[in-house]
């Protein structure tokens, strides 16, 4: 199994890239920029939006095996970013050129932002309504209908990974678990505007080894990638301030403002059962261990 990673240094990539090496598998690892390579990984550093960059990365490594993290990802600006549009394009050039070296399995990361938000509720592969409201979650949505076409035509196996809430060490500081720790570490209060929101957390390494189950399957098709249970936003701030000792900085609005945001945001994971993966973190213990990476930074980390 010789398998390439995009989106290797990032938030999932580099526990996929971790997991897949511990496992024995030949890895090739694609960011931005290069990194220091564990022995057995060999890391390429690609520009995947240039053109034929993605493409021509694919046809010279010849992997068997292809998992797709790759995405713009910034907090703040990946809902509306003109960038959407890029990624799918090369995505799509890497799915090609994918099958035409003869792949095997290609396994892509989606995202609940798919799903209509308008209703929210349990969200299910085959009956929820796919309704994104962003242009980040059409352009997800585009490519896995463009995936599934292709994979039926082509006889290409593939799955899509739709990931909900996460969280877990080098979480981007401006998260909402992230920013909790780091103000509260930093003698701050914390606060979460809309508190009473329910929504479905899964630790990072967890999501990783769900994609690396995906990829070992023979699973077809959109697999929800989430812990399947629901957890106020307000009782995970209390919950960090209760393990850092400041609770009594925790500060909740009586009174939430929703918005376009959905009361509750779960994913039902029975489809992803199938695959045999179970999670090593509850949220009790991955708070713990994203607190003790957090308090192993740098403090100019923090900010």
């Amino acid at each position: 199994m010789k398998v390439l990673v995009t989106g290797a240094s990032g938030f999932i990539g580099r526990h996929c890239v971790a997991q897949l090496h511990a496992k024995g598998y030949e890895v090739h690892a694609v960011s931005s920029a290069m990194r220091d390579a564990p022995p057995g990984v060999t890391w390429h550093g690609a520009d995947l939006l240039a053109d034929g960059e993605a493409a021509g990365l694919v046809r010279r490594i010849g992997a068997t095996h292809l998992l797709h993290l790759a995405w713009c990802t910034q907090p703040g600006k990946y809902w509306t970013a003109l960038e959407n549009f890029d990624w799918l394009r090369a995505s799509l050039a890497m799915i090609q050129a994918f099958t035409a070296i003869g792949g095997k399995r290609l396994v892509a990361a989606g995202t609940c932002a798919e799903y209509d938000w308008h209703g929210g509720g349990i969200c299910a592969e085959a009956t929820t309504p796919l309704v994104p409201g962003t242009l980040y979650g059409s352009s997800k949505h585009a490519l896995q209908l463009q995936l599934a076409a292709w994979s039926r035509q082509t006889g290409l196996s593939s799955a899509w990974g739709r990931v909900f809430s996460l969280y877990g060490p080098h979480e981007h500081p401006q998260r909402l678990m992230a920013s909790t720790i780091s103000s509260l570490m930093d003698g701050n209060t914390a606060t979460c505007g809309n508190p009473g929101l329910v929504r479905d957390y899964l630790h990072a390494e967890d999501v990783a080894s769900a994609f690396v189950a995906l990829l070992e399957c023979e699973l077809a098709g959109p697999v929800n990638i989430g812990s399947g249970h629901g957890v106020a936003l307000g009782d995970i701030v209390t919950a960090i301030g209760q393990k850092l000792g400041a609770v009594d900085r925790v500060r909740l609005p009586s009174v939430s403002v929703r918005g376009t945001e959905p009361a509750l945001l779960v994913a039902e994971t029975s489809k992803l059962a199938l695959t045999g993966w179970t999670p090593k973190f509850d949220l009790d213990r991955g708070l713990d261990d994203t607190i003790a990476w957090w308090r192993a930074q740098p403090r100019a980390t923090l900010r």
